[in-house]
C-alpha cells in the first residue's frame, strides 16, 4: 500500500544473515528519534575529564602501592651486629685509634680490621651534598616540615629492596695527585656484639694507656667527613641520617659525641615466588649529637654511642592485583557513567520546567485577563 514496508514496520525482526543480532536484548532507538544537543555534549565533556582524572589517580595510587609499618618485640637472639663505617678524620692515619667498647666489657681493636688510606681534606669537603647534621646542604636548619616517613630518603619500599640488591663495594680513596695527605680515610665493616656500645676515634697515646709516646697537642684536629655509617648488612644505596656529613673542630681538645638509637627493621615487598629476594633485613637509627671543646684533663675525638632497641620495625608494601585494579577501574568509570547520566536527565528536567513556567507567565496576559471582569 503506497510503498509500505512490513518488515520496516518490525523494528524487532533481525536483518538477513545476522542471526547473532536476534538475541541483544538492549534497546536501540533509531537514529532519526535521536537528538543532539550542546547540553549532552557539555556533560560528555565533564564525563571525558573526570573519568581521566579519577583514571589517573586510581593509577598512581595502584603503582605506590599500600605501606604499612608494624612495630613489634624482636622474637628470637642475635649475638653479633655488623657496623659500616666511611670516615675521614683531618689527622694523619698514624696519629689516630679506632677502638670499641661495648656493654659486655669486650675491647676491639677496629683499627686491625678496618682499612686506613692517607687522603687530603680537600678532596672530601668541596664533595657535592656533604651536610652539617641538622642542616641541609644550603647551610639552613632541618625543621622536619619536609620530611617523608617512607623508610631511608624518600624512596618507597620496592625501591629500597630494589636497592638493596645492588652489590655491596666501598669506594675508592682518590688519588693524591701531589697533594699533602693530611687526612685519613677510615672504612670497611666490622661485626660487634649485638650490645650497647660505643666507637671512638682518638688520638694516639690519649684514652688508653698503650705503649708509644703521646701524640703533641698541637697536632689535634678532629674535624671529620662521614660518608657512610649504617648497623647490618651493607647496603651503599640505603640512606641513613649521618651519611656524607661534616663537622668542623672549633679548637684542638674538641669532643663530638653521637647518641644513635638502633632499631632493626624489615622491608618487604608483598606477592611474587621470589619472596628471599623481596626483603631485606637492615637497621635504622635515630640520632643526637653534643659537640663541644673539653679540658686537657679529658680525651677529645669522635665517639659513636649506639644502643639496640627490643623492637623490630616491619615495613611493608602491598600492591592490589593487575585484575584487582582493572576492576576498580571499570567501577569508577561506571560510576562516573552513572553520575553525569543523572546529571544531564535532571539539567534537562529543570530546563523543562523553566521553559513550561516561562511560557505559562507569557499568556497569562491574554487568558488572565478574563479575571478582571464581573459577570
Amino acid at each position: 500500500m503506497d510503498g509500505y514496508n512490513e518488515k520496516g514496520h518490525y523494528d524487532g525482526e533481525p536483518e538477513p544473515g545476522s542471526f547473532v543480532k536476534a538475541f541483544d536484548a538492549f534497546p536501540k532507538s533509531k537514529p532519526q528519534y535521536v537528538t543532539r544537543t550542546s547540553g549532552g555534549g557539555k556533560w560528555t565533556v565533564v564525563m571525558s575529564v573526570v573519568s581521566c582524572v579519577l583514571l589517573w589517580s586510581e593509577l598512581a595510587r595502584w603503582w605506590r602501592g599500600e605501606e604499612t609499618h608494624t612495630f613489634a618485640v624482636e622474637k628470637g637472639i642475635g649475638h653479633s651486629m655488623q657496623i659500616n663505617l666511611d670516615v675521614v678524620v683531618k689527622m694523619r692515619c698514624k696519629d689516630l685509634h679506632v677502638n670499641v667498647q661495648d656493654a659486655a666489657g669486650d675491647r676491639i681493636l677496629a683499627a686491625s680490621r678496618l682499612q686506613e688510606d692517607a687522603t687530603s681534606w680537600g678532596q672530601w669537603v668541596d664533595a657535592k651534598g656533604v651536610h652539617k647534621l641538622g642542616r641541609d646542604s644550603h647551610g639552613r636548619a632541618v625543621t622536619g616540615a619536609g620530611w617523608h616517613d617512607e623508610g631511608f630518603g624518600e624512596e618507597h619500599v620496592h625501591d629500597i629492596v630494589a636497592m638493596g640488591r645492588k652489590k655491596a663495594r666501598w669506594g675508592k680513596t682518590p688519588r693524591l695527585w701531589g697533594a699533602e695527605a693530611d687526612s685519613c680515610r677510615i672504612y670497611g665493616s666490622l661485626d660487634l656484639n649485638k650490645v650497647q656500645g660505643d666507637f671512638h676515634i682518638t688520638a694516639r697515646g690519649h684514652g688508653y694507656h698503650e705503649a708509644g709516646a703521646h701524640l703533641d697537642h698541637s697536632a689535634f684536629n678532629f674535624s671529620h667527613v662521614i660518608s657512610e655509617l649504617s648497623f647490618g648488612p651493607y647496603y651503599p644505596s640505603l640512606v641513613n641520617p649521618l651519611d656524607r656529613t661534616i663537622n668542623l673542630a672549633d679548637a684542638h681538645f674538641y669532643k663530638f659525641q653521637y647518641f644513635m638509637s638502633v632499631v632493626p627493621t624489615v622491608y618487604s615487598v608483598q606477592g611474587g615466588a621470589a619472596s628471599a629476594d623481596r626483603t631485606i633485613f637492615t637497621n635504622q637509627y635515630a640520632v643526637t649529637e653534643q659537640s663541644k671543646e673539653v679540658g686537657e684533663r679529658l680525651v677529645p675525638g669522635l665517639f659513636f654511642k649506639y644502643d639496640i632497641e627490643p623492637i623490630l620495625l616491619h615495613v611493608e608494601e602491598r600492591r592490589d592485583s593487575l585484575l584487582s585494579f582493572l576492576m576498580k577501574a571499570i567501577n569508577v568509570l561506571s560510576g562516573v557513567l552513572v553520575a553525569c547520566h543523572w546529571g544531564f536527565n535532571l539539567g534537562e528536567w529543570l530546563r523543562e520546567v523553566a521553559g513550561r513556567r516561562r511560557r505559562r507567565m507569557q499568556s497569562e496576559g491574554v487568558i488572565g485577563a478574563k479575571g478582571g471582569y464581573d459577570d
